[in-house]
């Protein structure tokens, strides 16, 4: 970490939307605007006052539309695309839970890339987190600012053409994280030891630092990835592996499919 970093003041180095340009995944598009209706739903639901009335009517209304849209979905998984070095971050984990605009739980969180200390790609960004995000009042939930991190994290090492599988994750929490505020981010990755990668992010708050993560990101190869993939979906009675991922990643492992 730099001096500057600790010091708290939030790093130079570009602005949105980053050395990529703009994101594909984030436009107007159906799946899109379905997914931030949910999430306005769900901000309401947790944080704004309704009389019993209007939730019984919208409960009624939301059951129909959840009946109506099981019974038209088309049987397997929709199609997962593995995210590559050189993609713009926030097109790489469209549906995740974070950074996915697909995704009516996520904020969702805004990624971009830039270069930065010798010209390697890292991550900056933006969010602002919602009521259903709180932890003690006014704050975020711990929680949230973990699986953030996780997020940004990954993406840093993708970016930088290093990715890999969250080992350890350290979080430390240097002060309380604002609920309903716009917060600016940062990740990078800062070195590496054989299949180990090392990389920071941090969350800051009108340029102060409020928390900051490491972790410890072990490279997986594709055999390796494919065998995890299978076992997990040994687990569960409905698919969990679209056949077009697992004929990309049975190709990189020089398996037959």
């Amino acid at each position: 970490m730099s001096e500057q970093d600790e010091a708290g003041a939030t790093p130079p180095g570009g602005g949105f939307p980053g050395v990529d340009g703009p994101a594909q995944s984030t436009g107007d598009t159906a799946v899109n605007r379905l997914a931030a209706a949910v999430r306005r739903i769900n901000g309401l639901t947790v944080g704004r006052p309704l009389d019993d009335a209007d939730l019984a009517s919208a409960a009624d209304e939301l059951g129909a539309l959840a009946d109506r849209l099981e019974a038209a979905a088309a049987d397997g998984k929709r199609v997962r695309g593995q995210p590559m070095a050189g993609d713009h971050p926030q097109d790489c984990f469209p549906t995740s839970p974070m950074v996915g605009f697909e995704n009516p739980i996520a904020p969702p969180t805004e990624v971009w890339a830039v270069l930065g200390e010798g010209g390697q790609r890292e991550i900056r960004g933006r969010v602002t987190f919602g009521y259903q995000y709180e932890g003690p009042p006014t704050c975020v939930h711990g929680g949230a600012i973990a699986e953030l991190f996780d997020e940004l994290l990954g993406l840093a090492n993708i970016v930088a053409n290093q990715a890999g599988m969250t080992g350890t994750l350290t979080i430390r929490y240097r002060r309380p994280t604002p609920l309903l505020a716009p917060l600016d981010l940062l990740a990078r990755t800062t070195g590496r030891e054989r299949r180990k990668i090392f990389t920071w992010g941090g969350i800051y708050a009108e340029g102060v630092l409020t928390a900051e993560a490491e972790g410890i990101f072990i490279e997986v190869n594709p055999g390796r990835m494919l065998d995890i993939v299978t076992s997990n979906s040994h687990n569960s009675d409905t698919q969990l592996i679209d056949p077009a991922w697992r004929d990309m990643i049975e190709r990189a492992a020089g398996r037959p499919h």
